[in-house]
């Protein structure tokens, strides 16, 4: 849309053309007002449409004139996969998906204020970069210019086809940052000091990209929240394909796929998800098979798992925070236990895959919430705080700051210390919309400043004023009574890690 221009509206110049933004004003926790810049639906590629649907990002084309950047573009994410979704992340249609939304404080060329740039998470599947969360109006207050990325999701972005280009949604990070690098200085920011961001999908994202030689000149510093290993063979990725092929009735390649649109291929992605099987039986061997649709180990644009990279010292030297809540996937068992009357947690855990040590340990760590809250830890430890405390460990002496957060959800939606209940904390919006839902009542705005400023010092500063981990594995605890403290990693979670979960951590 082309229009024009308001003298009242601020307006970049990008190497695409000129932008009209919105002025917006913001009031904290504390009382303190301000105003900031937004400008929403910005394209860093053109439209993934056609031709283009299952290749490589291709260059946007420019605009004539002043295009409106007042409203989010639309998004890759169709319908959301989550019912309900903790984060809210709506769905925009349109075919103009592949964009960036920023918000700046002070949108002029010679600002040279630090960058954020947030990748949604959303199990690769879902998500969507124009949630109320991920606005940036914090981090404004305090001279930081966030940006958000969209990026093709499930099969679109992932799903493997022998004659298309893989890790499409890779690609799209990659076009997404060099966009950033390339125009983030006309809205105020300086492109050396880039920090990449995430949660959950988004937390993988930023672990898949900070060992990505390929990505190494795009960023300088990382923020992995809760991320999980994302790192699919390609005989795994052939396999996803081939169940949601089979399931719509076409070939797994791009004139099959081509020929059903995006919604039904969605739509079909549990063929390739789906267990059968009982919530409990095989549990530790489920929990460590990687999701279907998510970055492929393709030796070439990704050439080795995250871990392997960390060894290769790839990312070695950007500095890195990286934790995950205390609970994450916790909830999702609820229930498991009434199939196994009078069975205890020792009994479920043995069933569920664990040796003797192992389910000994984990039952006895919070007997008073029951079996399944008990099994749930197991999920919980072998999708995030195993992996993450090993890659913390394994950085050695690079600059890595670690942090288990501990405080616990007051709302009926989310259980303990759950996935994704950290998220506004660092944002620092208490008070925005969706969030009392996930976390309830009164969340302590003294633990949001905390978190938060943990987040802004990596930003801003590139370190935390924490020890690093390397320090007797030195972790930031967001604690349980709504305070911060450093303490020694995890403990007796190390033992039953190492020894339970066949996810060594370093000495």
């Amino acid at each position: 849309m082309r229009l024009t221009h308001d003298q009242n509206d601020p307006v970049v110049t990008t190497d695409g053309g000129r932008l009209r933004g919105r002025w917006r004003s913001h009031t904290d926790a504390h009382g303190v007002s301000g105003s900031y810049a937004t400008f929403r639906g910005v394209p860093f590629a053109a439209p993934p449409v056609g031709a283009l649907r299952f290749a490589a990002p291709a260059p946007a084309s420019g605009w004539d004139g002043l295009r409106d950047a007042g409203p989010y573009g639309p998004t890759p994410q169709r319908e959301s996969p989550y019912d309900p979704p903790r984060i809210p992340e709506p769905s925009i249609p349109g075919d103009d998906v592949l964009s960036v939304n920023v918000a700046t404080p002070d949108p002029s060329p010679a600002a040279g204020l630090p960058v954020l740039v947030w990748i949604h998470g959303g199990g690769f599947v879902g998500g969507s970069p124009a949630s109320p969360w991920y606005v940036g109006e914090s981090f404004a207050r305090d001279g930081v210019v966030t940006a958000t990325l969209s990026y093709r999701l499930g099969f679109e972005g992932f799903g493997w086809m022998e004659d298309a280009v893989h890790n499409r949604g890779v690609l799209d990070w990659l076009a997404g940052l060099a966009w950033i690098q390339r125009n983030i200085a006309a809205f105020g920011g300086d492109p050396s000091r880039v920090t990449i961001a995430g949660q959950s999908a988004g937390g993988a994202a930023v672990m898949r990209l900070l060992t990505l030689p390929a990505a190494q000149h795009l960023f300088a510093r990382a923020m992995a929240i809760s991320p999980a290993d994302a790192s699919v063979s390609a005989d795994h990725a052939r396999r996803a394909a081939g169940a949601v092929a089979g399931a719509l009735g076409v070939a797994p390649d791009t004139a099959g796929m081509s020929g059903v649109d995006e919604l039904t291929i969605f739509r079909a992605l549990g063929a390739a998800q789906r267990d059968p099987g009982d919530p409990i039986t095989g549990l530790l061997t489920r929990s460590a098979e990687p999701l279907p649709f998510a970055p492929v180990v393709d030796g070439d644009l990704v050439p080795h798992t995250v871990t392997d990279g960390i060894l290769a010292g790839v990312g070695a030297d950007r500095p890195l925070l990286i934790g995950s809540t205390a609970h994450e996937f916790n909830e999702a068992l609820a229930g498991a236990a009434a199939a196994r009357p009078g069975a205890d947690a020792f009994e479920l855990l043995r069933e569920a895959g664990a040796g003797d040590d192992l389910a000994a340990a984990m039952a006895a760590r919070e007997p008073e919430r029951g079996p399944d809250w008990a099994i749930g830890q197991v999920l919980t430890d072998a999708i995030f705080r195993a992996p993450t405390a090993g890659w913390a460990s394994l950085r050695g002496d690079g600059p890595t700051w670690a942090y288990d957060f501990r405080w616990e959800s007051r709302s009926d939606a989310a259980q303990g210390a759950a996935h994704c209940v950290d998220v506004p904390f660092g944002f620092d919006i208490l008070g925005a919309e969706g969030v009392r839902d996930a976390v309830g009542e009164d969340p302590p705005q003294a633990l949001a400043d905390a978190v938060h400023g943990d987040w802004l010092a990596l930003v801003r500063d590139g370190t935390v004023d924490a020890p690093r981990h390397a320090l007797d594995h030195a972790t930031i605890v967001y604690g349980a009574d709504g305070r911060r403290r450093t303490s020694a990693a995890y403990g007796v979670e190390r033992r039953v890690w190492s020894e339970g979960l066949g996810r060594p951590l370093p000495a």
